[in-house]
C-alpha cells in the first residue's frame, strides 16, 4: 500500500512539472481566431490602460476581469512573465501584456469581452 502511494505521489509530482513547464495557458479556436485560454479553456484578454508587466485594472475592474492569477513562487518562462499586482498578488502576463478572464464568458471559446469598453479589451492571441 505505501509502495502504491509513493509511485502515484511521484508520478503526481512528474506531471505536475510538465504541465508547469507547458506554461500557464492554453489556447482555444474561437469565432476570433485561436486565442490564449486559461486552464478550463475560458479566453484570456488583454487591457490597453495596462502598462508592460503592471495591471491598471484593480477593484470593480478585477471583479469583471478576474486576472490570471499566479502562485507567490511562480517564475517567469518563455513568453509568459508574472507581475505584482497593487494588492501584492501574482499575476500571469503574456509578452508583458496582464491577462484576464471575462466575468461574462460562460462557456469555453466565449469571446464576448473583445472590444468592451470603447475597445480597450482584447483576446490574447498567441
Amino acid at each position: 500500500m505505501v509502495k502504491t502511494m509513493t509511485v502515484a505521489a511521484a508520478m503526481f509530482a512528474a506531471l505536475t512539472t510538465v504541465a508547469l513547464a507547458a506554461g500557464p495557458t492554453t489556447t482555444v479556436k474561437t469565432s476570433k481566431g485561436t486565442v490564449l485560454a486559461d486552464s478550463k479553456g475560458m479566453t484570456l484578454y488583454t487591457f490597453d490602460k495596462d502598462a508592460s508587466g503592471k495591471s491598471n485594472c484593480n477593484g470593480k475592474c478585477a471583479t469583471n476581469w478576474p486576472p490570471l492569477k499566479a502562485a507567490a513562487n511562480a517564475k517567469d518562462s518563455g513568453k509568459f512573465s508574472v507581475v505584482t499586482r497593487d494588492d501584492g498578488g501574482k499575476q500571469w502576463a503574456y509578452e508583458g501584456k496582464p491577462l484576464y478572464t471575462w466575468i461574462k464568458d460562460k462557456k469555453k471559446g466565449d469571446t464576448t469581452g473583445d472590444g468592451v469598453n470603447n475597445n480597450t479589451w482584447h483576446v490574447a492571441k498567441p
